[in-house]
């Protein structure tokens, strides 16, 4: 069902806004566990705060903080972080670290793996607290020969936030020893949630639209569409009565079926603008009656019954006939749903190898229709000689004869089946700019409609080619 975006048919990961609202007073990072190094993939306003880097400065560099090594920092320490992250575990460390303007700062580092619902460690959550308050004064070249207490007076200084959120520990407490900050500051299940996709809570009368059954639904409407497409400008141009009773009997039921989807689709969520499941029954009518309902109304109308129990004048059956093609219009949908699977080149050339023979099962029937209109001179109920109808049935051996003692029409000619592989098979030709010349337009009006299906030819490589190009650009950006 259209909604406010196309590409959205699963349920949202609301992982990044839960870590976001959750550790909004700690400096974090998320890393790639899938790639070697583990790349960082987002960085928040608090690290970027903290280690003085811009978060482009930042982004695809490795978790481990590698970046931020000096001369000062831990081999040790350095060696169990990597440990930690090649093993998936979670575990934390006091490590002393470098800015951007290389000032060193004793850190708090805890590093979590997150996984997803199959257990599978897909990212790296790392965050960070500065506690370069409670651990000894760093004896760096700018504090070189300095005292202790000027030292420990610098620190303070450069920590005044940092002494209004924390208690100061006992002077016993400060040592290169792990400090108890590791225990208070250890993430909990509420902080760390787990990273997979959380399907939105709907009432039990509303069906989400990415659930099996409505996924695999909407793949019976696609086949029973792709049916439609097929069927009816056949049965508009061949003028084909449904009294066959099994044809009869198949087409009411995609009938129902359609008028089934109606009902589902008022009870179906969608994705509204800002990328959000919709789930309000009011919602979810108005987008719906606003959008497809009047041409998925007018597709599943029993127009074959209607026309099949018609024993009047033939213009109102005509007529019948001719709205069946409404139900092209659904075609819109089949491509907004294939439109999730262009990138994958199976998929690509299955589908234009597809809409290259609808097409030209489309144009088929219409060639047909022109030769039927124009074989016969309603006029002077003479038949046209040069017409392709009239030749195709002499070189098969069964022309057209006219019933003098019946109703006085003309009869004979070639089968519905041949009528239509003849024409299917000129249509071929055409588009592919082959044309043997066996089946040829004579008519004027067969001569202008066999020119433009030649135009249609020619720019369909063109158009093909085109698309290839804008899917790959789009997958590029």
């Amino acid at each position: 069902m259209h909604g406010g975006k196309r590409g959205l048919v699963a349920p949202q990961n609301t992982f990044l806004e839960n870590i976001v609202r959750r550790s909004s007073e700690t400096s974090f990072l998320l890393g790639n566990a899938q790639v070697l190094e583990w790349p960082v993939v987002y960085s928040n306003d608090g690290f970027c705060k903290l280690s003085g880097y811009h978060r482009a400065d930042v982004m695809h560099k490795s978790s481990t903080c590698n970046f931020m090594y000096g001369d000062l920092t831990d081999k040790n320490t350095i060696d169990k972080i990597k440990q930690t992250f090649d093993s998936y575990e979670s575990n934390f460390y006091e490590v002393l670290l470098y800015t951007k303007n290389k000032t060193p700062i004793w850190l708090y580092m805890q590093i979590a793996p997150i996984r997803n619902e199959n257990d599978k460690v897909v990212l790296f959550l790392c965050t960070f607290r500065d506690i370069t308050l409670f651990k000894q004064p760093i004896d760096d070249e700018s504090t070189r020969g300095w005292t202790k207490f000027a030292r420990l007076t610098r620190a303070l200084a450069n920590n005044r936030n940092l002494v209004q959120q924390l208690t100061p520990l006992n002077k016993s407490e400060v040592s290169h020893k792990p400090s108890r900050l590791a225990e208070a500051l250890q993430l909990g299940s509420d902080i760390l949630p787990q990273y997979k996709q959380e399907a939105p809570k709907t009432p039990p009368h509303i069906i989400l639209h990415y659930c099996t059954f409505k996924t695999t639904w909407d793949w019976i409407i696609l086949i029973l569409t792709f049916y439609t497409a097929i069927m009816v400008p056949y049965n508009v141009s061949f003028r084909t009565k449904q009294n066959n009773l099994a044809w009869l009997v198949v087409d009411s039921v995609v009938d129902v079926i359609f008028l089934v989807d109606i009902v589902l689709n008022f009870h179906t969520t969608f994705v509204g603008p800002a990328g959000e499941v919709i789930s309000d029954a009011k919602l979810i009518r108005m987008n719906y009656l606003k959008t497809w309902f009047v041409i998925d109304l007018l597709s599943c109308l029993p127009y074959d019954i209607i026309n099949a129990f018609e024993n009047g004048d033939d213009g109102l059956s005509s007529l019948f006939s001719s709205l069946k093609v409404i139900r092209l219009l659904r075609l819109g949908r089949v491509a907004r749903k294939l439109d999730h699977y262009l990138e994958y080149g199976a998929a690509v050339l299955v589908l234009l190898v597809c809409v290259f023979g609808l097409v030209a099962h489309w144009l088929a029937c219409i060639w047909y229709s022109i030769g039927d209109h124009e074989v016969i001179d309603e006029t002077t109920n003479t038949i046209k000689t040069d017409s392709w109808l009239y030749q195709l049935a002499l070189s098969i051996g069964t022309p057209y004869r006219y019933n003098t003692s019946g109703n006085g029409r003309w009869e004979g000619g070639p089968t519905k089946d041949t009528l239509y592989i003849s024409s299917l098979y000129f249509t071929m030709t055409s588009l592919t700019t082959i044309g043997f010349g066996n089946i040829a337009p004579t008519t004027d009006g067969e001569k202008i409609f066999s020119v433009a299906m030649m135009m249609v030819g020619c720019e369909y490589p063109v158009t093909t080619h085109f698309l290839n190009c804008t899917w790959s650009w789009e997958r590029m950006f």
